[in-house]
């Protein structure tokens, strides 16, 4: 999907090396769900500003530098202590070939405040080859979705007797969305920039989709023709 709809950051992530020269004692995995941790060095200056701007890279390890550098392609080097090192990192990802936001190759619904109800116009604005094809692996993607929420209504009631249903449906179920879920753009993040690669994040849900695969099949118990309204749980 990601090459679809931004085509232009694909090819840069393909051809466009960039590098990150840095001791990586001083390289922190940075995890900071509550947005209160501070992660302060020049390692993790550099690969906090490439992870947020969805570059690939890579990062060599060089004890004896003092200070985290970056090198996009064949530029000289950006130290990640110069003051302006965010605003000279955006300039020359920019001049190396990644997209910027106004890059027309991105697909990209730009919403005006002062337009106000006329932006739900833009929303129809879908019809071309690439929109299209973004809308259809959008559907499949839904329709995988549907596949879970038709039946967990269902098995959710029948795994529970009624003395215990609503706290026994309520407590895992926001435990997994809350949680798990809630925590997934944090760790995604925290991946990404310690490994350089953008799509790394995804392994995150993948392997909490395994884990209830192998809970699933070893310990929820088959419901088939279970009385719901019994008091005590049947056992497999």
């Amino acid at each position: 999907m990601s090459s679809i709809a931004n085509p232009a950051l694909t090819k840069a992530h393909e051809t466009i090396p960039v590098v990150v020269t840095a001791n990586k004692k001083n390289c922190s995995f940075q995890f900071n769900p509550t947005g209160t941790a501070k992660f302060t060095t020049g390692c993790d200056i550099a690969m906090a500003a490439l992870a947020r701007a969805s570059v690939k890279y890579s990062v060599v390890d060089d004890p004896s530098v003092n200070t985290a550098s970056v090198k996009i392609a064949n530029a000289e080097p950006l130290a990640s202590s110069d003051p302006q090192f965010t605003q000279k990192l955006a300039a020359g990802l920019t001049a190396a070939g990644y997209p910027a936001a106004s890059n027309p190759s991105v697909v990209l619904i730009k919403i005006e405040p002062k337009d106000g109800l006329l932006n739900f116009g833009k929303m129809f604005d879908i019809f071309t080859g690439q929109r299209l094809a973004i809308i259809a692996i959008l559907t499949v993607m839904v329709i995988l979705v549907t596949m879970v929420y038709g039946p967990i209504a269902a098995a959710l009631v029948e795994l529970f007797p009624t003395r215990i249903r609503y706290s026994g449906m309520s407590l895992p179920y926001h435990i997994g969305n809350g949680w798990f879920g809630g925590l997934m753009p944090a760790t995604a993040f925290a991946m990404v920039a310690q490994t350089g690669d953008p799509s790394f994040g995804v392994w995150y849900p993948i392997a909490i989709a395994l884990m209830t695969v192998v809970i699933g099949w070893f310990f929820v118990p088959e419901t088939y023709k279970r009385n719901i309204f019994e008091q005590d749980t049947a056992r497999r």
